[in-house]
């Protein structure tokens, strides 16, 4: 388990860069984001096999933890404007 948690710390920020680049060359609907990052971090996990030694169902879920992740770091560091609360009472 410690060894897909490694791999996952390792791919999130590439998911994160990937789904970033996927975002400003493709008009993607909001709500599609997250399956998008874990889409893209399952790819990744299935190509980096020559990196690791893990078997393909332990890459598989180091790549959806990464692509989950990354898609939560975003929204953490997103600034964003007023709350959802607020834009309820409008």
């Amino acid at each position: 388990m410690d060894q897909v948690l490694s791999f996952a710390t390792v791919l999130a920020p590439i998911v994160s860069a990937l789904v970033q680049l996927v975002k400003k060359t493709i008009n993607v609907e909001k709500t599609y984001i997250p399956l998008i990052s874990l889409l893209i971090g399952m790819l990744l996990g299935v190509l980096a096999y020559s990196f690791t030694d893990m078997v393909l169902v332990s890459r598989l879920w180091a790549g959806g933890i990464a692509g989950l992740a990354a898609t939560g770091m975003f929204e953490l560091v997103k600034k964003r404007k007023g709350s959802s609360k607020e834009k309820k009472k409008q």
